[in-house]
This record gives structure tokens, C-alpha cells and sequence, in this order.
């Protein structure tokens, strides 16, 4: 090119063709999400504030959430020897919460920023004392412990949880396994 503008000629195409072109439809904002593969289903982040560069660059943050619901003992986001290993109690454990003597609504707002933190801190493996209970083991806040883990806000950062061993509280107490990398 021997000139930094388009010739006359250029201009004059360019022209023509740009008086031919009509705007697209009007289309819907946002997309559909895309399908998700296996048992999870992919569940877009509120909108956060980006600059215009950062927004085209990268889709929008995706959570993973799955949609087997957790059981006591069941980890099914978990390979075989972790699971076994969390059962017998044998993860380092990075955080300890004890609920003795809170009421329901205390108990779940400090599980809730419990694993919050613990998940934007990087741990793993927790220990969380809900107590026994004082009818057969029938503890208001231990048989409430698996409804909050699988609630909405909490399940996607969670990978398995199960009775603690003995040592750590046994049937009174739960080790949960925290995923990696999870930023709330």
C-alpha cells in the first residue's frame, strides 16, 4: 500500500456496498445455556461488572451445580480413595466449626459463612460439631446438617461429607470435603 488512506476508488466501492447493508433482527440478550453433559446441570454467575474488553474475551462465568443431592457417607463428586479416605477420617483437617447450642437459624447462618470462607480460604476437608442431640440421636440441627449442605447456595462448593470417626466427634460431628478452586 503506498498511502495510509483507501484510494478514491475504494472509498467509492465501500460506499456502495455499505448502502446495501440492512441491520439484523432484533435477537433475545441472552442465549440459552448449553446442555450439560453427565449428571450436573451449568448455572451462570450474577452479572459482574467487566470492562468492554474483558466481556467480549471470555463467556460469562459458568458454577457447576450438581444433581445427585449429598447423603451422609455418599460422595459421589469424589474418586473411591478420597471417599474412603474422608469416611475413615483420615484428611487433614483444615477448619473446625461446633454449633453446640445454637438455635436452627444461628446454626445455619454460621455453617453458610463457614464454608464460604473455608472455600474462598482453599481448604478442603472441615470438621463441623452439630452434637448428638438429646432425643436418640435425633439432633434438630445433626438431621437438618444434610438439607443445608444441598441447599442451592451451598451444594455447588461441596464434594461429599460423612460421619466423623470417634476421634473427631463420631456421630455427632461431619467431615465435608470442599472443591477445589471454588470462589464464591
Amino acid at each position: 500500500m503506498a498511502g495510509k488512506y483507501p484510494r478514491d476508488d475504494d472509498a467509492a466501492l465501500w460506499k456502495q456496498i455499505a448502502g446495501t447493508v440492512k441491520p439484523l433482527k432484533s435477537r433475545p440478550v441472552s442465549a440459552p445455556p448449553a446442555k450439560p453433559t453427565g449428571s450436573a446441570k451449568l448455572v451462570a454467575d450474577s452479572p459482574v461488572k467487566t470492562s468492554a474488553r474483558s466481556a467480549k474475551l471470555s463467556p460469562p462465568a459458568e458454577k457447576y451445580v450438581p444433581d445427585v443431592p449429598l447423603a451422609v457417607g455418599s460422595a459421589s463428586g469424589l474418586d473411591k480413595r478420597t471417599s474412603l479416605r474422608l469416611r475413615r477420617g483420615q484428611m487433614r483437617i483444615e477448619g473446625r466449626l461446633d454449633l453446640h447450642g445454637m438455635t436452627q437459624v444461628e446454626a445455619h447462618g454460621n455453617l453458610s459463612d463457614f464454608l464460604l470462607f473455608s472455600a474462598a480460604a482453599g481448604r478442603r476437608c472441615v470438621l463441623v460439631i452439630t452434637g448428638k442431640g438429646l432425643r436418640d440421636g435425633a439432633g434438630v440441627l445433626r438431621s437438618e446438617f444434610p438439607r443445608w449442605l444441598n441447599e442451592a447456595s451451598l451444594r455447588p462448593m461441596i464434594l461429599g461429607f460423612a460421619t466423623a470417626q470417634p476421634k473427631d466427634g463420631g456421630g455427632g460431628a461431619f467431615y465435608v470435603y470442599l472443591r477445589k478452586g471454588y470462589t464464591p
